[in-house]
């Protein structure tokens, strides 16, 4: 018997305009016993949360058939073999932790002589022992999305649904919860489904279903998906290492500007020691230097490198589409050279100070990293830096105006987009662009010129007359990026504007900040992704209002043992380096990627 099995599913909902559209269209699978952890994986309205709920009964299909251990989903007899455990988990945030883990217990039908000791277990499983008698509404992200899986693993499911459990928790949060998983499906008879936008998510799934626009593009687990594309994963580095910076900014704009066209490049992602590139099935490694000597780039290396599922899903779903391109606006360079000057800013709020005495300088065309735990004061300097919170004490100049004594003028040079979309939601798209056009100072036809070009670019068309409310988050967030952009600021400021983002998102995300760092636009991002803090030229780190380390993603990132002093999540292969340092096997500090790591060590076996 197979645990899931689906055959030409459909489901249709009217889509903004009007329209019918297919979330989940002619789909067929079935997933083999051996399976424990099952990954569904896709970008924003692939489809993944509505064949979930498919498949826990709470939507009915227009056609096909759907099994769930044997049986239709709708039937009684599945009730307590499986679970679900929704996006936004409904906790009851007036009770405790154990009045909450009570009232589901009682929902669900479990004996309460076998409640107290199956609390204990899990309690201690998802290091919520001891929160017993804290308020729901008191506690963390993380901490509440593992007080939801707790409470979906009471009744003992054989089967267990999560619809994207990661998304907006930090780093040590989205390990924990995927570390309970691990255990739970390895140490007893449970099975969990999960989906997620977040690809590198996938690597550590047992099969994983890829997902776009409704239609599965593979089944598969992550090693053989991978196995396909060997030999068409590359890592391009700069000969001369000064010249790193301009390779990568060179190679992705090259990149940028040949996809959907007869060029050897699927694909190209910036990391902190090069461009990761994705070759087409039928291109070869020679391809790339002669196409980067064309294009006068720096003298460059190529080396192999790991294949990644998000190659894997890169290949499948957006090899030589046009869309992936990004034009970026014009934008005339200035003068100045420091764009930002912070000197000894700080802001009490009463007592409490939040930034004590910092000092930094940001360069024009500069990404900049701010990086740091909760309450480390970053947020609060973020804002300082827009203009959105006066400082209690020191000066900020922003291109060389004093904020203090011309913030309207300073603001006109900005863009800003909050983690939390600062849009107007009973507005349409294109109602929101008109509102902030003219708040940045723009009218007639320049206004409806910049808007229309907003609308085109971020791949907003379908939505143009659309309440901003009814949009998907990917269209949100594509929108708040566009609004922010409309006045073709000089500096950009991003909070956390990846957040449970897709790997298509993130790419694009990506390539328009090197587009517009190449242009002189400076970029200013907070992130709790690692991986892509990695990618910026230089990163601060914060803990307790004070900034306590400075410099490139390799001087920072290779001191391990200090972030996680400072409770701060690091790259993964920047672990793996210091290990192998420990073990006596020497591996230069740089080697803060996967594929450094692979490359270095592949140097040593040869």
């Amino acid at each position: 018997m197979s645990v899931l099995s689906v055959e030409k599913l459909v489901k249709r909902f009217v889509g903004p305009d009007g329209r019918p559209l297919a979330a989940v269209d002619e789909l067929s699978f079935e997933l083999p016993e051996e399976a424990r952890l099952i990954t569904i994986a896709g970008p924003d309205g692939a489809g993944k949360s509505t064949l979930l709920r498919l498949l826990v009964g709470l939507l009915t299909p227009d056609a096909g058939d759907i099994r769930v251990l044997g049986l239709s989903p709708d039937k009684a007899s599945l009730s307590g073999r499986t679970g679900f455990m929704p996006q936004k988990f409904g906790l009851y945030e007036e009770l405790t932790v154990l009045e909450n883990l009570e009232t589901f217990a009682a929902l669900r039908g479990v004996p309460k002589a076998e409640a107290p000791a199956r609390f204990a277990e899990l309690l201690t499983l998802t290091g919520l022992a001891g929160f017993e008698a804290r308020r729901a509404g008191a506690l963390s992200g993380g901490m509440k999305q593992k007080l939801g899986l707790t409470a979906s693993l009471l009744a003992t499911p054989e089967l267990l649904f999560l619809d994207e459990p990661t998304v907006g928790v930090d780093p040590l949060s989205r390990r924990e919860l995927k570390n309970i998983l691990r255990t739970r499906t390895e140490t007893t008879d449970m099975r969990a489904v999960v989906t997620t936008s977040n690809l590198p998510e996938a690597e550590e799934a047992d099969l994983v279903l890829l997902m776009e626009k409704g239609r599965l593009l593979d089944v598969a687990t992550p090693e053989a998906a991978k196995r396909r594309l060997s030999r068409r994963t590359f890592l391009l580095r700069a000969a001369n290492p000064a010249d790193g910076k301009t390779l990568t900014r060179g190679a992705l704009n090259l990149v940028n500007a040949e996809m959907g066209e007869a060029a050897p490049f699927l694909d190209a992602s910036p990391k902190a020691d090069g461009v990761a590139v994705l070759l087409a099935e039928e291109a070869k490694e020679a391809d790339i230097e002669a196409k980067a000597t064309a294009a006068g780039l720096p003298a460059l290396t190529v080396s192999a490198r790991p294949p990644l599922m998000e190659d894997v899903y890169v290949d499948a779903a957006f090899a030589r589409k046009a869309s992936a391109r990004f034009a970026a606006p014009k934008v005339e360079a200035g003068s100045e050279d420091l764009v930002i000057e912070a000197e000894g800013i700080c802001r009490r709020f009463g007592s409490f100070t939040a930034v004590a005495d910092t000092s930094f300088t940001v360069k024009k065309g500069e990404i900049f990293g701010l990086l740091g735990p909760n309450g480390a004061g970053k947020t609060t300097t973020f804002r300082m830096l827009c203009g959105l919170l006066a400082p209690s004490g020191g000066k900020i100049r922003v291109c060389g105006v004093s904020l203090e004594e011309a913030k309207s003028e300073v603001r006109s040079r900005i863009g800003y987009v909050a983690q939390k979309f600062s849009l107007y939601e009973k507005l349409t798209v294109r109602q929101n662009l008109d509102y902030f056009g003219r708040s940045y100072g723009l009218w007639g036809r320049r206004l409806r010129e910049r808007v229309t070009e907003a609308i085109e670019l971020f791949r907003l068309t379908p939505y143009a007359n659309e309440r901003t409310d009814r949009l998907p988050l990917g269209a949100k967030r594509e929108l708040a990026f566009a609004a922010a952009l409309l006045h073709h600021p000089d500096i950009l400021f991003l909070d956390e504007a990846t957040s449970g983002a897709d790997v298509e998102a993130r790419r694009t995300f990506w390539r328009r900040i090197v587009a517009l760092s190449r242009l002189g636009v400076t970029t200013i991002v907070t992130t709790h992704y690692m991986e892509e803090a990695a990618q910026a030229d230089r990163v601060l780190v914060m803990s307790r209002g004070r900034i306590v380390m400075e410099g490139t993603p390799e001087q920072v990132f290779s001191q391990t043992e200090r972030l996680h002093g400072y409770h701060l999540d690091v790259p993964q292969a920047a672990e793996l380096r210091d290990e192998l340092v420990k073990a006596g096997i020497p591996m230069p500090e740089n080697v803060i990627t996967p594929d450094a790591c692979a490359e270095e060590l592949y140097k040593l076996l040869k």
